[in-house]
């Protein structure tokens, strides 16, 4: 118990560090409600890049940046970076799409949703219905034997890729070639000051490597096993950011009027809660996907590759949404999303495995 403790204060030391960085980098220029938010910044860094080409949402955040190399200083430091991969890497890919789609519906990652809901949002409560009942959907594979495979040791040159391609995307940032494309207004234009914002995203990637603060697994985590312990993360990111709205003045309760933010919550709630289902089965959210990549795992490297490849085709294809609410073609997107994620959950559960084995024991090729 006292151990458990300990864990609890961590993760809300953690939380309340994660939403006062946030509330700076909010009041330093950062887009209101998104003082930090992993999708958002994967989409605006994905779009400078040029893999989409909406213009107001185009800038490499350093808070991206700064977040995996803040994880894997503090994973090196303990030494628990090991590369290692082979879990059903395309599987990953397209979760890492289809979360990532669910999120641009809804206007934000998980972790920006609770930044949303500090802020008086209300949209985001429904987008928090949706994501516990994702998570409940996840979960309930998890309790069936769902599986994507042990992953195993590799060379550790591979996985010091991850961390080297953020480095790659620093020099870019500030060497600012005409290649890389950076908005001229919207939320894109919109930034803290570069050291800053590198600086607060390495205190949350350290942060979040030695806590393990995903979104996703708190709430899996009290439903599997009875263990709230994550879910500190959760309040002490809610209960902060909601006094620091409070002092600055940016609490505004309500559901219109909302800063990048939409109010038809039956999509908000489906959008998250295809996140939610997505990330269960992934075994993280997104923030949690950028700390283990930084350790070392390449399958949730491969994950954010396809999160990259999702926020590109979000916007390419026009399925995201807006202040003006959600396009047709992302409600198409979502039910897609939920029939190939509904698919991967059945066909790693243990009933398909059961009947291979038995197909196999049948046909006479069950090796010895």
């Amino acid at each position: 118990m006292p151990f458990k403790n300990k864990e609890a204060r961590l993760m809300l030391m953690v939380g309340a560090m994660v939403a006062m960085l946030a509330a700076v980098l909010v009041e330093l220029g950062n887009p209101a409600n998104m003082g930090l938010c992993i999708v958002c910044f994967l989409r605006d860094t994905s779009g400078a890049l040029g893999l989409h080409r909406a213009g107001v949402v185009q800038y490499i955040r350093p808070e991206i940046i700064g977040i995996s190399l803040g994880a894997f200083i503090m994973a090196f430091s303990r030494r628990e970076f090991r590369s290692r991969g082979g879990s059903a890497p395309f599987t990953r890919f397209i979760l890492g799409i289809f979360v990532v789609i669910g999120a641009l519906v809804f206007l934000g990652c998980p972790l920006r949703m609770v930044l949303r809901l500090a802020n008086g949002d209300l949209n985001a409560l429904l987008g928090l219905v949706g994501f516990v009942a994702g998570i409940f959907s996840g979960v309930f594979f998890l309790n069936r034997g769902f599986t994507l495979k042990r992953t195993y040791a590799s060379v550790n040159l591979e996985g010091y890729l991850f961390p080297a391609l953020q480095l790659v995307f620093l020099v870019l940032l500030v060497v600012s070639p005409a290649f890389i494309f950076f908005s001229a207004e919207g939320p894109g234009s919109m930034k803290a000051p570069l050291i800053i914002a590198l600086v607060a995203g390495v205190l949350v990637g350290a942060g979040a490597q030695r806590s393990r603060l995903c979104m996703s697994g708190g709430i899996r985590d009290a439903i599997l096993f009875k263990d709230p312990h994550l879910l500190y993360g959760f309040m002490g990111i809610f209960a902060v950011s909601l006094l620091a709205n409070l002092i600055l003045g940016n609490f505004t309760l309500g559901f219109t009027g909302q800063p990048v933010a939409h109010n038809d919550g039956l999509w908000n709630f489906l959008g998250m809660m295809l996140t939610g289902f997505g990330a269960v089965l992934l075994g993280g959210c997104p923030l949690r996907q950028l700390i283990l990549g930084a350790e070392g795992n390449m399958d949730s490297v491969i994950t954010i590759m396809g999160m990259y490849v999702g926020t590109a085709i979000s916007h390419n294809f026009g399925l995201a949404a807006s202040g003006a609410g959600v396009p047709l073609n992302g409600k198409v997107a979502v039910m897609i999303g939920f029939a190939v994620v509904l698919t991967i959950g059945v066909l790693n559960s243990e009933y398909i495995s059961i009947f291979k084995v038995k197909g196999d024991a049948n046909l006479g090729t069950h090796s010895s």
